[in-house]
């Protein structure tokens, strides 16, 4: 069960696109590599896109009071710039009804549907993740199909023999439901309102 957990969650995350969810909270993500743009040209426009609408005047002004501060010093520019990550990354994900929980640094671990998907957007084709992901959801229902099956042969011999089939049961529909409704939910995209 707890490998058909750890598929179903990597689905939810790849097939709902929940990419904001892991990796815009790190310092090499797409939220503060835009944002480093923004302050090296000295244009917020690179960043709006990160942001709804109604948070477009906070981050704005967060924005010119960090190219003021950043005229004072290393240090000051250093402190300005992270105070404006974070700011923003924090109201990006509130936009995204996500909890922020710190900006992580360069390197972090991503999960790996994230990275995926990523990777599939940095080459501009989809085929190596729809044959991964294909391949995966494959084996993982055939390998449930397959325990359920062996256990329905033994199913009625006692109470043991039954519990391990209803196990393996719940098991694979609940996995099979899941898959099912990530594949049904409309992109994450299009949820948002930027």
């Amino acid at each position: 069960m707890g490998r058909y957990l750890v598929i179903l969650a990597a689905l939810g995350l790849i097939l709902m696109a929940r990419t904001a969810g892991a990796h815009c909270d790190t310092m090499d993500g797409p939220v503060v590599r835009d944002a480093q743009t923004a302050l090296k040209n000295g244009d917020i426009t690179p960043v709006l896109k990160w942001i709804r609408t109604a948070d477009e005047k906070e981050i704005r002004e967060m924005f010119r009071k960090t190219l003021i501060v950043r005229t004072r010093g290393d240090d000051a520019r250093e402190l300005a710039d992270m105070y404006f990550f974070e700011t923003l990354v924090r109201v990006h994900r509130a936009g995204e009804g996500e909890p922020y929980t710190g900006l992580k640094p360069a390197g972090s671990e991503v999960e790996p549907g994230i990275k995926a998907a990523d990777d599939a957007i940095d080459k501009g084709s989809v085929d190596e993740l729809i044959e991964t992901i294909t391949r995966t959801v494959t084996r993982a229902i055939r390998e449930g199909f397959n325990k359920v099956e062996a256990a329905k042969a033994h199913k009625d011999e006692n109470v043991a023999a039954g519990r391990k089939f209803v196990a393996a049961y719940v098991s694979f529909i609940h996995f099979v439901e899941g898959i099912h409704a990530a594949t049904a939910s409309a992109p994450a995209g299009e949820k948002h309102q930027h």
